[in-house]
């Protein structure tokens, strides 16, 4: 099967194309240009249109029901930063079976201390999502001796990457068991032997530099202990910088939180997304790769919409529309290993998103969705509009 996409303007990932014709053909993006003669068996009128990659949400919590919410709003690809053992497998097969749900990456079942972040949440969901739910359906890492063992049964677990938990509970009104230093760089030491990337959930800034201490790939949060402006929060940019550090910006997350407390959630104290956003400029400044993601859950914010409203919130806070745009496309795959997609190029993988509008002037345009493809299958009846793609699939 051949699809041309005639006279569409293209984000490419990292930058625009006023106007181009793109041809798919099965699974793979086969022609990215102008002029010539492009033979399909399906054409589609670019015209007044914008072709981009895919959405990847660099930071979510997958369960079932969350990877078909996300396609609906063209992100076809989802980071997941821990997925519940019951439900893992189930949901890696189906991602990897089925076209009309978002592919899916995952770091598994993630490192914690023992009573540690998130048991609170596990205790909070039982009875709910998932009967039967309690702490113990998790491993734990109380020593760093148990590092090795840790990261093997990960691997076992076919965990693409490795997130460990660093936070004692201080943001969110609660005092909760830590995971030491020791233990940090016994288990970063342990996923960089086994080949594995290493992602530390961390929102103050003592956290922070035990995650950069223990040597860690990226940073699922930016911080939100210090005001707009402080300046160690632009020094602590700068070091994150130094060492090569990629931060997930998840501002959705702290806006959502803030606003609302929701029981289920990390209840941030009030200020803290103003923080979060004060944080990230300082990152920012510092020409650290901050990634768009949302740390969407059953609960807030959504799957799919809250990459939406990621994007506006970093607009808002001074990203360019491509500078977001490339942060929820060409970035994430980039530091996540993912060369077959993010981009608008030949020989690429047509994970694609197809919108009314120019998204990369106005970044609202993005709900305007006209047409998505998952690995070249279009996913026909797709809403036209960010209301209509909420409507639950018929």
């Amino acid at each position: 099967m051949r699809t041309l996409i005639r006279g569409v303007r293209v984000f490419d990932g990292e930058r625009t194309v006023a106007n181009a014709d793109v041809v798919i053909e099965d699974d793979l993006i086969v022609t990215v240009g102008t002029g010539g003669d492009h033979p399909a068996d399906v054409e589609i009128d670019g015209a007044g249109q914008t072709l981009l990659p895919g959405l990847i949400d660099a930071h979510t919590h997958v369960f079932d029901g969350s990877l078909a919410q996300a396609l609906r709003y063209g992100v076809t690809t989802e980071l997941d930063m821990f997925c519940l053992p019951q439900i893992l497998a189930g949901q890696r097969r189906l991602a990897a079976e089925n076209d009309d749900v978002a592919d899916l990456r995952s770091a598994g079942t993630l490192a914690a201390a023992p009573g540690g972040h998130p048991t609170q949440l596990l205790t909070a969901l039982a009875g709910t999502i998932l009967d039967g739910l309690d702490s113990a359906t998790i491993d734990f890492v109380s020593d760093p001796a148990q590092a090795p063992a840790f990261v093997q049964a990960r691997l076992a677990e076919g965990a693409d990457y490795l997130k460990i938990v660093i936070d004692d509970g201080a943001v969110h009104g609660a005092d909760l068991p830590v995971m030491t230093p020791e233990t940090a760089v016994a288990l970063a030491e342990a996923a960089h032997e086994a080949g594995l990337r290493v992602i530390a959930h961390a929102i103050t800034t003592a956290e922070v530099k035990v995650a950069l201490d223990a040597g860690v790939d990226g940073l699922a949060h930016v911080w939100t202990d210090l005001a707009p402006n402080d300046p160690a929060s632009q020094q602590l940019a700068e070091r994150v910088r130094a060492q090569g550090v990629f931060v997930v910006t998840t501002l959705a997350y702290f806006e959502a939180i803030t606003a609302q407390h929701v029981e289920t959630a990390d209840c941030a104290r009030p200020g803290s997304s103003g923080n979060a956003v004060g944080a990230l400029l300082a990152l920012r400044q510092a020409g650290v790769p901050l990634l768009a993601g949302t740390d969407a859950t059953p609960f807030v914010p959504a799957h799919g919409a809250g990459m939406h409203r990621e994007l506006q919130l970093l607009t808002a806070a001074g990203f360019s529309a491509e500078e977001a745009l490339a942060a929820a496309t060409s970035l994430p795959a980039w530091h996540f290993g993912l060369a077959d997609r993010g981009r608008i190029a030949s020989g690429l993988r047509a994970d694609l998103l197809l919108v009314d509008g120019d998204p990369t002037r106005d970044i609202t345009a993005v709900g305007n969705i006209a047409d998505v493809w998952r690995r070249g299958v279009r996913q026909t009846g797709h809403a036209r509009s960010l209301e209509k793609a909420a409507a639950p699939a018929r």
